[in-house]
């Protein structure tokens, strides 16, 4: 039997779509329905490797643990990982096929929706439900020839749509008739409900406008979720670069806000730990003194490094090395630290090479295929046990390796990654997620000189996050609607949902 579609759709960017999606999925799952997350198309540069070896974006991924299931590339079957203003790495089903501009990949989409359509029935044979998460606004009406990732996607597969807007950012209400004017007849009939989030204060005061909408619109307003104050789950794309106020005596990191900058939820176990304040250093601000700098990884190794050097970052990591500081390289930041990146074909920009940092003696060749792997394996610091991800096409080579970071199970013996420079100041490593095993991340602040009390569980942390979100929404949302939409109650654009 062919899935229950349900898909959410967002009156702007960052409106509470993947936040939404995965709180229903939780509900979902709780409730005995064997659910899986979808995300037809995505824009971002964080990304996770799936249990079947490909790349998707990392909110699918942290969407799949809310269902309680492994991620698979069918949950995200196109993935676009910009490289510059104009150009992106396109990925389809977990593999990329190249990089495209904006033209040629509209041209491109044809092949894209296909991939899309067969991603969504290969979930639909396995699961009961599928919870969909749009992209952008499905009102950017430049955007909506060959649309694949909102109304296009929607009006496809034939199911019902709940829009979401966020209260906090202001003009909500302008916001929803908007996104509804802008749609085609069809779209619009297709939109079964609202949900408003991020609300804080007196509801009261809020209802006046709610009955309004409904009457103007002839549209539920499913619920309307509060702000969750402290709720972290894995973001997209956006850094936030602003964190709670820490101790004096916290440990101080501070890391570049590169213009490519991949991964970034690496250091959301670090941003959570109550003992760290760490910053990001945005353009044109002069960085801070810091006990560890950390490179982060980047989707544009040798542009983002000429970025350093214009911001001035190069006599900084010297003088912060000089005065015995600490630092760190992840993925395209381990790249750095080498002598020079070499991309003969043009995979993250313009073919040619360029000078590294110097500070390790190693040097990256970018290679057309990706090295993709969930990995285990231990820490040479402390010998502590870790696990992450590889996602990167550099291969790096030199005497730098011989003194490796990690050692990664990989049998029959293990495999070394990563490198630790002499005096033992830098390290480096492709491992992404390796502060999320507390054991690791405990070793590396007590390197970079913190007096660890406790690493908090990052894992469980998440897991914790995604039970109160669906707490959240059990007592705010109307699920009893939401299933009667599901069941055919209330038909979309004239038909049942599928």
């Amino acid at each position: 039997m062919t899935a229950v579609t349900l898909m959410v759709q967002g009156t702007t960017s960052d409106a509470g779509k993947s936040v939404l999606v995965a709180g229903l999925c939780r509900c979902f799952s709780r409730r005995g329905v064997k659910v899986a997350p979808f995300k037809p198309q995505n824009m971002a540069l964080n990304s996770a490797v799936t249990a079947d070896g490909g790349e998707i974006g990392r909110a699918q991924a942290v969407q799949a643990q809310a269902c309680g299931i492994a991620p698979s590339v069918d949950m995200n079957p196109v993935l676009l990982k910009p490289n510059s203003d104009r150009g992106a790495q396109v990925i389809i089903q977990g593999r990329a096929v190249g990089n495209m501009d904006a033209v040629a990949y509209h041209d491109y989409k044809r092949i894209a929706r296909a991939a899309v359509l067969e991603s969504h029935a290969r979930l639909g044979a396995s699961y009961d439900r599928i919870v969909v998460e749009g992209a952008g606004s499905p009102a950017e009406i430049n955007l909506r020839e060959h649309d694949i990732a909102n109304m296009g996607f929607a009006e496809a597969v034939d199911c019902p749509v709940i829009l979401i807007a966020d209260i906090d950012r202001g003009g909500v209400f302008a916001h929803l008739v908007g996104t509804l004017a802008l749609l085609a007849p069809s779209e619009r009939a297709r939109v079964v409900g609202f949900v408003i989030n991020r609300f804080r204060g007196d509801l009261a005061l809020l209802k006046p406008g709610l009955d309004w909408l409904e009457r103007e619109t002839g549209k539920p307003v499913l619920g309307v979720l509060p702000y969750l104050h402290g709720l972290h789950l894995e973001a997209e794309d956006a850094v936030a670069v602003r964190q709670s106020d820490k101790p004096s005596d916290a440990l101080r990191v501070i890391v570049p806000r590169l213009p490519r900058i991949s991964n970034h939820t690496d250091l959301d176990p670090l941003r959570l730990h109550p003992q760290v304040d760490l910053r990001y250093v945005l353009a044109g601000e002069v960085p801070p003194p810091a006990d560890l700098i950390i490179l982060p990884g980047s989707k544009s190794v040798r542009s983002d490094l000429d970025w350093l050097r214009r911001e001035g970052w190069e006599p900084v990591i010297a003088r912060h090395l000089r005065y015995g500081g600490r630092l760190i390289g992840i993925c395209g930041g381990f790249q750095m630290l080498g002598t020079r990146i070499l991309d003969p074909l043009g995979l993250e920009g313009d073919p040619g090479d360029g000078p590294g940092l110097g500070l390790l003696d190693l040097e990256t060749r970018l290679a057309p295929e990706k090295t993709l792997a969930n990995v285990s394996g231990r820490l040479r610091l402390e010998d502590a046990a870790v696990t992450g991800y590889e996602i990167h096409a550099g291969r790096s080579s030199g005497p730098a390796l011989d003194h490796p970071a990690v050692l990664l199970n990989d049998a029959p013996g293990e495999r070394p990654d990563g490198a630790v420079s002499e005096d033992g100041q830098i390290l480096g490593t492709y491992l992404h997620g390796l502060f999320e095993s507390p054991a690791a991340a405990s070793a590396l602040l007590r390197w970079a000189g913190l007096a660890v009390h406790e690493t908090p569980d990052y894992r469980a942390l998440r897991e914790s996050a995604l039970e109160r979100l669906a707490d959240s929404i059990e007592q705010h949302l109307d699920l009893g609607q939401i299933e009667r939409i599901l069941c055919g109650a209330m038909p979309s654009s004239g038909t049942e949902a599928s």
